[in-house]
């Protein structure tokens, strides 16, 4: 009960920006931070197990979302589109699903999500909210764009925004390290 209060409350929101065109949901941190590992995560489905670690050099594009979230389901094709382009560039776009319901914590149900979804990206199954609160994340779907130094430099919540998600994802390609 308390989760569906705190998805109206964001919704309702993410509603009033975008009806007053308020770029408060997404932007570029004034102070960038290093990008908390990956950290709690039960399964990694489409990949091993990813550190930010071992993608430093790399931009990383980090998806929070869960599978039965419409706002998720109508961002996903931005993300997958993002990742065919740009991952032989140098993106790795990470998916955390995190689950709103109990049903979601279910690997079975999310190897089909991902499935249906056509997700070919690594996936890292957040069950205990452990990478969601590294991030301090309240939103799905939320973005973040982490440089090639580890630092995390764009973040988007909801949707939209898509074509200043990709300049932000093409400038930091085009960026030396």
């Amino acid at each position: 009960m308390l989760l569906r209060l705190k998805n109206l409350a964001i919704t309702a929101l993410l509603v009033a920006a975008a009806a007053t065109g308020s770029a408060a949901f997404a932007g570029t941190p004034k102070n960038p931070a290093t990008a908390p590992e990956f950290t709690g995560i039960d399964t990694w489905l489409n990949s091993e197990p990813l550190t930010m670690q071992q993608l430093r050099g790399k931009v990383v594009l980090v998806e929070f979302w869960t599978y039965t979230c419409i706002n998720c389901i109508n961002t996903l094709p931005y993300v997958r589109s993002w990742n065919q382009k740009y991952k032989d560039q140098g993106l790795t776009v990470v998916g955390v699903h995190t689950p709103e319901y109990p049903f979601e914590r279910s690997t079975g149900n999310v190897k089909t999500a991902i499935k249906r979804f056509g997700i070919t990206y690594p996936v890292a199954q957040d069950n205990r909210y452990a990478t969601w609160s590294a991030y301090n994340n309240q939103y799905w779907p939320a973005i973040y764009l982490i440089d090639k130094k580890g630092q995390v430099v764009y973040s988007r919540f909801g949707e939209g925004a898509y074509a200043e998600t990709e300049a932000k994802i093409q400038a930091l390609l085009a960026q030396k390290e």
